[in-house]
């Protein structure tokens, strides 16, 4: 999935975005601790912390109504007040209900949000850490009634020792204390002047804090039922060997981190891939919220970043130098996460002899909440949008190139046959072998473009054949295979007025045959056409237009042909090849193997008769790329082209898509080679092994119910 950013929600300390006013915000607190008592699962938690080994205790979600393996997360930065605790839990406790209300399972906040960052040798003080505790107390009860998971900041003193720790608390609850383990020391960083690492904290027993018995430990599993999450602090993403990377490996599918990382020039970027990166190594999603306004400025600025990624692609991203408080929300899929995670062998493989052990906690059911998706699902997942598509476009020929010049040198050839039909893909595969000629430096005529025409050839699709090959210089041959066709349908006794399945291959096998034949006697490889959305659909004929020397085009999906193709003709040709190719672009898509109409135009367009290439291109992706089940494909599919398509067109064609890609696959067991360009691929040698005669059956099923 390529990195989509959204707009952040800002929220003013007084305001929620014009609906009604948290200042004067009426929240039943105690001015004294609360106690431990309103754990209905105390004796349950604290014996199952009492294993040695990692335990996992799954418990069952009360509903079931967010679907599809969404789970809606935030990150807020409250306007803090240094060394005030209690001014501080008030603006926490104003993003709690906000969060809440916006359907956020779980809320991070900030490093040392509860009493600011900046406080410096204020840490040393009994009055501060009293503050501190009792504010913990107070979250803890304005926020009982929730059962929403809320990580808060905090400085906790324990057996002589003072720690930076992150506190995760539901329903009024304390379910754990996690300390950071990589204490900075260095540049403007002084945090081992007051804090001890939590890496070697070993607790045989809890811990009394804010009134309740806790669990203290820098590696500690929260499970939910439905997933795991971990938590980590600032400086451990930035270490060798991240706390994630433990938590990640023992089954944590979602990390937070709570952050103080102060503004300098370059700083930001730098951040950001690092998120990425340690999303994309964990295969996880990961919940960043960093101090912002309200901290001292004494030598140092923060500015509020906050971050939700996924597996390496930025979701969300909020607003820097923000003077409000803010909450990013967005939806982490876990679906696909736990396809990564199968997929990829090294992730098991790294989970042997791991050290340190992770303790794991249940936390109780969190309501599953019915809430629109606020993440975006581009319509062309294979194209990227804006500034990425020119990089996207140049590789993507560049590896064909590559490709190609490899299988040339290699049988020692210099020459290729390309049947031109003046459509998108065999345009694709002329002008990424015009590059490949070009960068062997082989002459152009060594290119045989061979036009066929057939019962169906159209003037417009002729005619741009011809003249794309004369304006680019290749070698231009003519075989008309009417008068062959005509022969074999004598031969095979079929009526030439019925136009079938027998009709259309025909013309198509003819195609081939002369192809084969003609590189033969040129000492030439025939460059295949097809893309990988004919692959998927199963649109080739078996032993026609299905078979080549080397399929060109084969890693590459039918909406990317065509942008491919307008992209080739606005930035590498002059005006009268650029014209001629547009016009390709804008050319019905049809194999033409039906007469046209009176007029003169096509009459047998692809996508009457399969469906939209933008609707199976999507849905390739996300069976093939996610791992998505027919429901969830349709969900998303009927968001995203919400006003395109009706829920029924849609239904529709993604049965006709499942369908097809399971009759199909006899043909794609047996492709010739081609070069894969993206995450996405059907070659019967690499990233699709599938028997031939697998059954379709729960998927269609499946299909039917929607």
């Amino acid at each position: 999935m390529w990195p989509v950013f959204k707009s952040y929600r800002c929220i003013g300390v007084g305001e929620r975005a014009g609906k009604q006013t948290y200042a004067n915000l009426s929240v039943s607190v105690s001015d004294s601790q609360i106690c431990h008592n309103g754990c209905a699962n105390r004796e349950k938690t604290e014996n199952y912390l009492q294993f040695s080994k990692p335990c996992t205790i799954f418990v069952k979600s009360n509903k079931n109504t967010m679907q599809h393996g969404f789970i809606k997360v935030g990150a807020a930065v409250p306007l803090v007040s240094v060394a005030d605790p209690i001014h501080n839990v008030n603006q926490l406790i104003s993003l709690a209900h906000r969060a809440a209300e916006e359907g956020v399972e779980v809320t991070v906040f900030p490093e040392l949000c509860i009493t600011g960052y900046t406080c410096g040798d204020l840490f040393t003080q009994q009055t501060l850490l009293q503050d501190a505790e009792e504010a913990i107390a107070r979250f803890a009860e304005a926020t009982k009634a929730y059962d929403n998971v809320y990580i808060i900041g905090a400085p906790i003193y324990v057996c002589g020792a003072l720690y930076n720790c992150a506190l995760v608390l539901q329903q009024g609850r304390i379910l754990g204390v996690v300390p950071k383990c990589y204490i900075p020391n260095y540049g403007e960083f002084n945090e081992r002047r007051w804090f001890s690492t939590g890496y070697n904290l070993r607790l045989e027993d809890n811990i009394f804090y804010a009134g309740q018995s806790v669990h203290i430990g820098s590696y500690q599993i929260f499970h939910t039922g439905r997933y795991a999450f971990g938590v980590e602090i600032c400086e451990d993403l930035w270490s060798v060997t991240p706390p994630s990377s433990a938590l990640a490996l023992q089954g944590a599918e979602i990390i937070f981190n709570l952050s103080a990382s102060d503004e300098v020039t370059g700083k930001h970027d730098y951040l950001r891939s690092l998120i990425m990166q340690q999303s994309a190594r964990c295969m996880a999603g990961y919940v960043y919220s960093s101090s912002g306004y309200g901290e001292s400025t004494t030598d140092l600025v923060f500015a509020g970043k906050t971050f939700i990624a996924e597996n390496g692609a930025i979701l969300v991203e909020g607003e820097r130098f923000c003077f409000d408080a803010q909450l990013v929300c967005s939806e982490i899929d876990l679906d696909k996460l736990r396809m990564e995670r199968r997929g990829n062998t090294t992730f098991a493989t790294a989970q042997a002899d791991l050290y340190p052990k992770a303790t794991h906690i249940h936390t109780a059911p969190i309501t599953e909440r019915e809430e629109g998706l606020t993440r975006h699902f581009p319509q062309l997942p294979f194209v990227p949008q804006g500034a990425g598509l020119d990089n996207h476009c140049n590789e993507v020929l560049n590896i064909q190139v590559a490709g190609l010049a490899k299988r040339l040198t290699h049988i020692h050839s210099s020459k290729a046959v390309i049947g031109i039909s003046g459509g998108l893909d065999s345009t694709l595969a002329l002008l990424a072998t015009v590059r490949t000629f070009d960068r062997l430096q082989f002459p152009r005529t060594g290119i045989i473009g061979v036009t066929m025409p057939g019962f169906g050839t159209t003037d417009r699709t002729y005619q741009n054949a011809l003249d794309l090959m004369r304006l680019l210089g290749v070698t231009q041959r003519e075989i008309s295979i009417k008068d062959a066709c005509i022969q074999h349908f004598k031969d095979i006794e079929h009526d030439i007025d019925v136009h079938d399945t027998t009709y259309e291959n025909s013309q198509a096998r003819e195609r081939t045959q002369l192809l084969m034949d003609v590189a033969n006697r040129e000492n030439a490889i025939v460059i295949g056409t097809g893309d990988l959305s004919e692959l998927a659909l199963g649109w080739a004929t078996y032993n026609g237009d299905h078979m080549s020397m080397y399929g060109m085009n084969a890693g590459i999906p039918k909406t990317l042909v065509r942008h491919l193709v307008q992209w080739e003709a606005l930035n590498s040709y002059d005006n009268e090849v650029r014209e001629i190719l547009l016009d390709i672009v804008n050319t019905p898509i049809s194999p033409e193997l039906i007469p046209a109409k009176a007029d003169g135009t096509i009459k047998q367009k692809t996508e009457d008769l399969v469906g939209p290439y933008e609707l199976h291109d999507f849905f390739i992706y996300h069976f093939l790329r996610s791992g998505y089940r027919p429901k969830k494909i349709y969900y998303l599919a009927c968001l995203t082209f919400d006003g395109l398509y009706d829920k029924a067109t849609i239904k529709k064609w993604l049965t006709t898509f499942f369908r097809r890609f399971f009759q199909q696959q006899f043909k794609r067991s047996c492709l010739p080679d081609g070069p894969k360009v993206g995450s996405v691929s059907l070659s019967p040698r690499g990233d699709w092994r599938m028997p031939s005669d697998a059954s379709s059956a729960s998927w269609l099923s499946e299909c039917e119910d929607l």
